[in-house]
């Protein structure tokens, strides 16, 4: 399994349920194309953590590196829904980070 992991900030703190709805929103529609296997959306507590991080902290699982691409190429050009749905998501993080890590040791 590998995971592309996001931390963020948002731009409007006051509205962390709202981005939480929008994420999910997005990555329910993203499994029902198949696109990923799962995701989890994590909130930093009590401040506890680096700040460079930013305060959310959300994991997206994909089986292989081909079903990555997979979904990368569905956001690159993708349909009306999940435009609207990765903009709904998008528009409302500041201080993007991402990072790719993979389950170690390998499985074969």
């Amino acid at each position: 399994m590998n995971y592309y992991h996001i931390w963020c900030d948002l731009l409007e703190t006051h509205k962390a349920k709202e981005f939480c709805q929008a994420v999910t929103d997005y990555y329910e529609h993203l499994r029902e194309k198949n696109l990923i296997e799962g995701y989890k959306i994590t909130r930093r507590k009590l401040g506890f953590g680096p700040n460079e991080l930013g305060e959310f902290h959300i994991i997206m699982d994909v089986k292989d590196l081909a079903q990555l691409e997979q979904t990368f190429q569905s956001v690159a050009k993708p349909d009306e829904k999940t435009a609207r749905l990765h903009g709904n998501v998008y528009s409302r993080v500041k201080n993007f980070r991402s990072g790719l890590f993979r389950d170690y040791p390998d499985v074969f």
